[in-house]
């Protein structure tokens, strides 16, 4: 909240210079006073007297904030910089949310990041910034030291029910509905009785509301980002985050992992379907756990045995900027993925030039050549073909292109390598991210059970008494 120029504290924001004095009918009226020094600058100074003097503003608070915003300050502003802020474009005014998040947009840490992550920073500070206020502002136009934890918080609540006549009139979530009434949820730790369903209907028991968490807690993340960012590098004109510490809590939407006779199935029927292409793409996900945009967008022709590396296939990540050099033979001269190098080099074969490795598998009807699978970054046709393959297979809607990245880093669990030997293949540089990968699997408890029990000495092994064993079944 703002602070007006008695430190009295606000309780609406308020632009620069801006207070409210409560009037003798009970009504709040709002006055915009400039600093003294502007009212009696110093002689000498050669700005002359400020062409804003204090004006009451009247009792209407949305009426008042405009005039100061739009009137009041930039003329203030003009003459307090010598009419240096009239030969800047137009813009955020400086000290708001807006003026913030253009700082960020402008620093390196958001220009180095990728197109596609920076769509997503850019449109959750945009439901930020965007969002409307009771007086009809935009949150961006609202100085920084009117926003606080408290306001964040409310916010945060305000955005999480899903949009487009979710709302009551009374501004509340609308419960979600279905075959005309209201689906219901039960609540977590019910009592025993409520649990086994021996309850009046309608105790302990709250309607659905649909949320956009996952949209709303990565705006909130966004937002966090860009003021870290915009208080490194203006420390004085920044205060301290009210995005930090939120507690948000997400709904994890696990990703199926796809069983390596799943990928078999899928590569046979993208074959039978004249969509080779796509079933190798499905192969080097699994074995090289390259992402599916990066398959077709920076894996290069360049990038599968090189003159300089013809033993070698170069994988990048561009989403954390890794890069490795992955081996096509052992020591011994063995093909390591003889399946995919044979697929791959029979595509490399009639190849001449460059560009993306993937390419359709049909000729273009105008320029009678085979396009890129993804122009433009754009992987639509991708995802329409692969769903074409896997529901002709038979596999469940939740399998995807992409769980076969996800089958494929199950397997290394699997095959019990160490969290390092994985991320030198996947290049995560995090041990921590790999939870969301190598999915727990039956195979790594039974494998687990028997290594701790290999370790046990066998006189340490723990005696059952007698007169115990009928517990279990046995005799005395």
């Amino acid at each position: 909240m703002a602070r007006g120029i008695g430190g009295r504290r606000s309780v609406q924001p308020l632009p620069d210079y801006t207070r409210r004095k409560p009037l003798s009918d009970g009504r709040w009226g709002y006055y915009f006073e400039p600093p003294t020094w502007a009212i009696r600058p110093k002689s000498g100074d050669d700005r002359g007297p400020c062409p804003v003097g204090a004006e009451a503003l009247g009792t209407d608070y949305a009426a008042a904030v405009q005039r100061v915003e739009k009137v009041l300050l930039p003329l203030f502003d003009s003459w307090r910089t010598r009419g240096l802020t009239d030969m800047v474009p137009k813009g955020p005014r400086r000290g708001t949310l807006d003026w913030l998040f253009s700082v960020y947009r402008a620093s390196d840490k958001f220009t180095r990041l990728g197109r596609k992550v920076q769509a997503l920073y850019d449109a959750g500070l945009a439901l930020v910034a965007d969002h409307a206020l009771k007086d009809g502002r935009r949150l961006g136009d609202v100085g920084l030291g009117s926003i606080d934890a408290n306001i964040v918080d409310a916010l945060y609540a305000k955005l999480l029910p899903m949009p487009s006549g979710r709302l009551s009139k009374d501004g509340r979530p609308v419960p979600l509905f279905r075959e005309g009434l209201p689906v219901q949820l039960r609540r977590k730790r019910l009592p025993f009785d409520v649990a086994w369903g021996r309850a009046p209907i309608g105790r302990h028991i709250e309607p659905v509301v649909p949320e956009r968490r996952t949209t709303v807690n990565h705006a909130m993340k966004s937002c966090r980002r860009a003021w870290n960012v915009a208080m490194r590098l203006h420390p004085k004109e920044v205060p301290a985050n009210p995005f930090a510490h939120m507690g948000l809590v997400s709904h994890h939407r696990t990703v199926a992992a796809a069983s390596y006779t799943d990928l078999v199935a899928a590569v046979a029927q993208a074959d039978a379907m004249d969509l080779p292409s796509l079933g190798t793409a499905m192969m080097l996900t699994w074995e090289w756990l390259q992402r599916e945009e990066h398959i077709f967008t920076a894996f290069e022709f360049a990038h599968y045995r090189p003159k300089d590396h013809p033993n070698e296939v170069y994988v990048v990540h561009p989403k954390n900027g890794e890069a490795v050099w992955i081996p096509l033979y052992d020591a011994a001269g063995a093909a390591l993925f003889p399946e995919l190098m044979a697929r791959m080099d029979a595509m490399r074969r009639d190849r001449i030039g460059g560009g993306p490795f993937f390419v359709r598998d049909w000729r273009d009807r105008r320029t009678d050549v085979r396009q890129p699978w993804a122009p433009n970054g754009n992987v639509r046709t991708i995802t329409r073909k692969t769903r074409e393959i896997l529901d002709a297979v038979g596999l469940p809607r939740e399998i995807t292109f992409t769980s076969f990245r996800h089958g494929g880093l199950t397997e290394l669990g699997d095959a019990d390598l160490t969290d390092a030997q994985i991320r030198a293949i996947s290049r995560h540089k995090s041990a921590k991210v790999l939870t969301g990968y190598v999915k727990r699997t039956e195979k790594q408890i039974i494998d687990g059970t028997h290594k701790r029990r290999a370790m046990r000495p066998a006189a340490g092994a723990v005696a059952v008494a007698d007169d115990q064993l009928d517990l279990f079944g046995g005799e005395k």
